[in-house]
């Protein structure tokens, strides 16, 4: 029991209890007199071991895998659905769309609730809720009932899918991040391609509901690696440090606090700033213009489980399930680009090395690339799908390459919105979210309708055009984003100088090289508040954040 108990519990890296710890030493203070990590504490979840880091980044992924697979799993099924409810296929895109509205409430809802009890009791709680809602939709009694489920297991699941970045965000530094945001990046394309492939094959020997069977399968492996993962979220494990030396009473440290309690950490006071704050940042340039970019490719995501049945299907003529297979070639693109990000945070990390020191608008070489690619490979795919004499490897290979650059894409602005807001970060993310997700629920409901209209070239070309003048961006912000970011209120290069007495303190930038492979000062990528502490508890990045806040 006491092995199971330290699984469950809070996680120490150590073979000794941290109770233990608490009374054998003295408590560390920062300079504001709070309860922080020492440097080298091996209860910062940044110094623990790489396989322990990498376990529970892989626990986390999981749970994004169930997140993304379940998205479009059902798309393989509309034909049954329709069938079965007497309803038309776009309406039975619904299921879909639903599903995606759910994922808006991730960044807003629950965000706001892990940084006030942690990531995994979230983790925990709303995964058991997605599986019990499963149920729901495997044995809907009647079409209102189905979307009724699909809607809140799309609500529940966006908890784990906005949160685990903010679990990398916990465990890794900023260039290692860029590997681990690879994989969970990677899975966020690859849980969508293979849910209608998996679908597809379950339409032609079974219906509908078997899709939800596999995902009540998925859902309850899963659910068992999920209760091993600990928690990761620096301020809460900083609180319960603080809770039991207070329990301890150690002379001198009765009273001691853990930084978040030196603020308001009601849930009015979280909620307060996680709904109103992303709504002001998303019309700040950086972040409107990521989140148009990113909208137009998250809708595409969603608009190729409708176009690859019209390319495969309708104009082949090949079956539900074969029709899907060319959509594993987007898992093969989605693994492409995950090497490209993994050479490319190698190169990153070998300047850093060398003593330089790199900007925000460093990460963009990544969203070049896929920014290029993404219109070349759309007209690609598109005026090869159009014609049914071309070998079918053609417009597969051109998916394959088209998936890679969204990806790239993908990547490149999750990470350039982490750097150019820093203690903001959260926000950008959360309002990002929001709207990318908006925009890929619409996607079931008119594309039949736009490839019908114009044709499968004349569609690939519309979306091929709004690309190219997308790719336009990252050019943009690659020469000017510093200048854009000098004139923003949440960047960090806007805000004031610090008066005389702050200039006693490091400045940023020796921050920044003495310390570049620490994260930004931000605690999660997905929450939607911010402490005033770093999450490896430093004494001169806490105050870069309060000279930061005070600059708003």
């Amino acid at each position: 029991m006491l092995e199971l108990g330290r699984i469950l519990s809070r996680a120490t890296a150590k073979p000794f209890r941290a109770a233990d710890l608490e009374l054998e030493e003295r408590p560390y203070l920062n300079d504001n007199g709070c309860v922080d990590f020492k440097p080298g504490d091996i209860e910062n979840p940044h110094n623990w071991s790489t396989p322990r880091r990498w376990y529970v980044t892989v626990c986390s992924v999981l749970l994004v895998v169930n997140a993304t697979f379940a998205s479009s799993a059902v798309s393989g099924c509309f034909g049954s659905i329709a069938k079965e409810f007497g309803i038309s296929i776009e309406a039975a895109g619904l299921t879909i769309t639903l599903f995606l509205l759910g994922y808006c409430a991730g960044p807003l809802i629950f965000a706001p609730l892990s940084e006030f009890y942690g990531r995994r009791w979230i983790f925990y709680g709303t995964f058991s809720l997605y599986i019990v809602f499963n149920f729901l939709c495997a044995f809907a009694p009647n079409f209102g009932s189905l979307l009724v489920g699909r809607f809140l297991t799309g609500t529940f699941v966006s908890a784990p899918l906005s949160n685990s970045p903010g679990v990398l965000a916990d465990l890794w530094g900023s260039v290692e991040r860029g590997n681990a945001m690879a994989v969970f990046s990677s899975m966020v394309w690859v849980g969508p391609a293979l849910g209608p492939v998996v679908g597809g094959f379950l339409e032609l020997e079974k219906n509908w509901r078997w899709s939800f069977y596999v995902l009540l399968w998925l859902g309850g492996i899963t659910a068992i690696p999920m209760l091993t993962i600990p928690e990761t979220f620096g301020p809460v494990l900083l609180v319960h440090r603080a809770r039991k030396i207070r329990q301890a009473r150690i002379p001198g440290y009765e009273t001691v606090k853990a930084p978040v309690e030196d603020g308001d950490r009601s849930l009015l006071g979280i909620y307060k700033v996680a709904l109103t704050r992303p709504w002001i940042i998303l019309f700040d340039t950086i972040s409107f213009l990521c989140a148009i970019y990113m909208s137009v490719v998250y809708t595409l995501l969603y608009m190729l489980f409708s176009i690859y049945p019209i390319v495969f299907q309708e104009r082949r003529g090949w079956n539900a399930g074969v029709g899907e297979l060319p959509l594993i070639g987007s898992v093969i693109g989605s693994f492409i680009g995950a090497i490209i990000v993994w050479f490319d945070s190698k190169h990153k990390t070998k300047k850093i090395e060398k003593g330089v020191t790199l900007k925000p608008e460093d990460r963009l070489t990544l969203a070049i690339m896929g920014g290029v690619g993404f219109p070349l490979t759309m007209f690609w795919f598109a005026w090869t799908a159009e014609y049914s004499w071309i070998h079918w490897i053609v417009p597969t290979i051109a998916g394959v390459f088209l998936a890679t650059s969204l990806m790239l894409i993908f990547v490149a602005y999750l990470n350039y919105l982490v750097d150019s807001y820093l203690t903001y970060a959260a926000s950008a993310i959360a309002v990002n979210t929001v709207c990318r997700s908006a925009c890929g629920a619409a996607a079931p409901l008119f594309t039949n309708y736009m490839f019908d209209a114009l044709g499968i070239g004349g569609g690939g070309s519309l979306i091929g055009g709004v690309a190219t003048v997308l790719a336009v961006i990252p050019f943009a912000f690659y020469k000017h984003g510093e200048s854009i970011r000098k004139r923003s209120r949440f960047a960090p290069a806007g805000n004031r100088q610090p008066n005389n007495d702050e200039e006693e303190q490091p400045t940023k930038e020796a921050i920044t090289v003495a310390r570049h492979n620490d994260p930004p000062p931000i605690l999660s990528e997905t929450s939607s508040t911010m402490s005033d502490c770093g999450v490896d508890g430093s004494r001169s990045e806490c105050w870069i954040n309060r000279w930061m806040d005070t600059g708003d």
